[in-house]
């Protein structure tokens, strides 16, 4: 019986840490979200000529920079061929750039900033996405990400983004 006894104390143990870290990084998120919502805010304040649209509660903005033509339909097994340049919003630091390569993504298989955003655009038409870092990498660098752009060691935590896109084809 003691034996039991000392097993169920570790695993109440056990489960009251678990319980303090879920709620210690459901607090953390909500103050991410909060901070990078600030940025994108702030950003746009400074930037009153931007036409920014917010999609829903989400925190990710889109700007239409050239309008495209058709009516597509997009759903997560949408290809979609793209030219993109991808910045920190806070330094406007490039730290991607397709340059004249065109690659071709399924949209279920991007980051959740581009699901969200890449439908409200067209094809041939340009579209700018401001992603709050829960749409993007969120609280996990990505090293070696824009290192060959001068970004020192690489994409940073958290980092809210800025990508402007062209959809040279949307295939579904």
């Amino acid at each position: 019986m003691n034996r039991a006894t000392v097993i169920i104390l570790f695993l109440l143990a056990g489960l009251a840490s678990c319980k303090k870290d879920l709620l210690g990084s459901v607090e953390g998120y909500k103050a991410q979200a909060h901070k990078d919502d600030k940025i994108i805010a702030d950003y746009l304040a400074a930037n009153p000529s931007l036409v920014a649209t917010k999609i829903d509660t989400s925190g990710v903005y889109y700007i239409i920079e050239q309008p495209g033509t058709g009516n597509d339909l997009f759903t997560n097994s949408t290809q979609v061929t793209v030219g993109y340049t991808g910045k920190l919003l806070s330094t406007q630091q490039i730290f991607t750039q397709t340059n004249n390569f065109h690659p071709t993504f399924v949209l279920s298989q991007v980051i959740k900033g581009w699901q969200l955003g890449l439908p409200f655009g067209k094809k041939g038409g340009i579209i700018r996405l401001l992603i709050p870092s829960r749409y993007a990498y969120g609280p996990s660098p990505q090293p070696l990400v824009g290192r060959e752009f001068g970004l020192k060691g690489g994409l940073p935590a958290n980092a809210v983004l800025d990508f402007e896109i062209t959809l040279y084809d949307i295939i579904n």
